[in-house]
């Protein structure tokens, strides 16, 4: 099973843009200012800007243009959790004095749905965009270095002055016995289903395995979320899990934390889980599997050796200016960075452009980078978390506001979730933060961009936010803060002027 299937009209349209069988290799130039290896976020970014700024450059893609955030990670997994809260909302329609003439869910429509929008959005990404409107010479085929300081792909050599490698990464696939001949599903299969399953067994309770077990509960499947750890969401602030992990439990999926799968049964079409949980063994009969453990980096077919490219088994080795062991190559996005978004991969390729084509000192640790896990409610963080501080020796004060105590909030009926806000010590210096809401994601951008340019605490308090609105509750943390400012000896001085001012 591919992303291409089912082979329905949407995803012809999708490969025609991504992965034509009909493309001719363009004839390679005599020398590039850029070859790049990989066309996901990092590399189409790169791309772009090279050419852009008057560079020659060449792209090589395996696969499909786009990468693993187009065709199956980002653009897929948000139409349908956004089906999936469409169904959960009229679940509550009733709370608004509503009630839903025809709540019936249509999986393979949303699935559909999900397929349109992305061949739609393909559009951006397609070969033939970036060769003809951009001027991007793209080869689709393997890409391996012949050289220290050329690229050969599809039998044609491509000489490069400077090269990046944006190969991205793949699912884990455990070695559970039986796992794989049950037909398991990753995030590169599971949008290719056109019927839900009634049972569906995720192993991996990280930020895909959380969002796609509460989204599968609430289109109606039977899920339950397997983890060897003792919480979801592994690293996340722990009160914004329990939130996560309490409505999880609502929607209806099955969290079972700190279990041992050993094997995998299949009798006809049912997959039979064998697992320990404490001291007793159990099964679950699942009708699909889906595994979201990790990520492997995509290394393997590159002859690294040959270009003198050091590498582990979590990627390609990198200093601070994204440079590998080959000062001539560049290494960004998910297999290189520690911080695996698309987000993150869009910042990292600007800084391969001014490093590697202008001779820039960029680093990509002077980079504040949020994230966001598209549960509901959402959990954004930026900066650091408490136990960071901690480790690092770093004194800080805490801010919290609960979304029950803010208006927006209370009328949208969705107060689960909190504003949490570190600074530094005696400091309006902000230094991490953790949003728990319906749209956190949007609401973290504020507190990224405050930490970017020393923004602090203080001057939030000091900026008009329109009401009702819950970015509201930031500005209440920053007003929190002020009131820190009104100490004992300041709030006597205070008093007697008012009070003489009375005279």
């Amino acid at each position: 099973m591919s992303i291409f299937e089912p082979k329905t009209e949407t995803n012809e349209l999708l490969k025609s843009r991504v992965a034509p069988d009909d493309w001719t290799n363009p004839k390679p130039a005599e020398i590039y200012n850029l070859v790049i290896i990989g066309a996901g976020p990092c590399g189409l970014i790169a791309a772009a800007g090279t050419a852009g700024l008057g560079g020659k450059v060449a792209l090589i893609e395996r696969h499909a243009m786009g990468g693993d955030c187009l065709n199956a990670g980002c653009v897929p997994s948000k139409s349908l959790i956004r089906a999936a809260r469409v169904a959960a909302e009229l679940g509550h329609a009733s709370n608004f004095g509503i009630a839903p003439k025809d709540s019936q869910i249509h999986f393979s429509t949303a699935m559909e749905r999900m397929r349109r929008l992305r061949a739609k959005i393909s559009q951006v990404d397609s070969v033939q965009r970036y060769q003809k409107e951009l001027g991007v010479d793209v080869f689709l085929g393997t890409g391996a270095f012949k050289s220290t300081t050329s690229i050969e792909v599809d039998g044609q050599t491509l000489n490069f002055k400077k090269a990046l490698i944006a190969t991205g990464t793949r699912a884990t696939k455990p070695p559970i016995p039986g796992l794989w001949e049950s037909g398991a599903h990753t995030n590169e299969t599971i949008f290719s289903l056109t019927e839900l399953p009634k049972r569906l067994a995720v192993i991996g309770a990280g930020a895909t395995g959380s969002e796609l077990s509460q989204a599968f509960a609430r289109l109606g499947s039977k899920v339950a979320l397997f983890d060897h750890g003792p919480n979801i969401l592994k690293g996340e602030d722990t009160d914004a899990s329990s939130i996560i992990d309490q409505t999880m439990r609502e929607d209806g999926v099955n969290i079972l934390c700190e279990t041992s799968i050993h094997r995998v049964s299949s009798n006809d079409d049912i997959k039979t889980i064998h697992y320990t949980l404490g001291d007793s063994q159990h099964t679950f009969d699942a009708d699909a599997i889906l595994v979201s453990v990790g990520r492997t980096p995509n290394i393997e077919s590159l002859n690294l050796e040959t270009a003198q490219i050091s590498y582990h088994n979590r990627g390609i080795e990198v200093d601070d200016q994204l440079r590998t062991s080959n000062k001539r190559v560049f290494a960004a996005g998910d297999v290189a960075m520690k911080y695996q978004f698309t987000h993150t991969a869009d910042a990292a390729a600007r800084i391969v452009i001014q490093n590697a084509l202008f001779h820039g000192r960029k680093k990509i640790s002077d980079l504040v980078i949020p994230w966001c896990t598209f549960t509901d409610p959402e959990v954004a963080h930026v900066g650091m978390y408490e136990q960071d501080a901690l480790l690092q020796g770093i004194e800080i004060d805490t801010y919290i506001q609960e979304l029950g105590e803010v208006d927006r909030a209370v009328i949208d009926g969705q107060t689960q979730g909190f504003v949490k806000i570190h600074t530094k010590k005696g400091s309006p210096k902000i230094i991490g933060a953790t949003i728990v809401a319906n749209h956190a994601g949007d609401l973290i951008s504020e507190l990224t961009l405050a930490m970017t340019h020393g923004v602090g605490l203080d001057k939030v308090s000091s900026t008009i936010h329109p009401y009702p609105t819950q970015a509201e509750a930031i500005k209440k943390l920053g007003d929190a803060y002020s009131r820190t400012k009104l100490t004992p000896f300041v709030s006597t001085i205070l008093k007697k002027w008012l009070a003489w001012s009375r005279q």
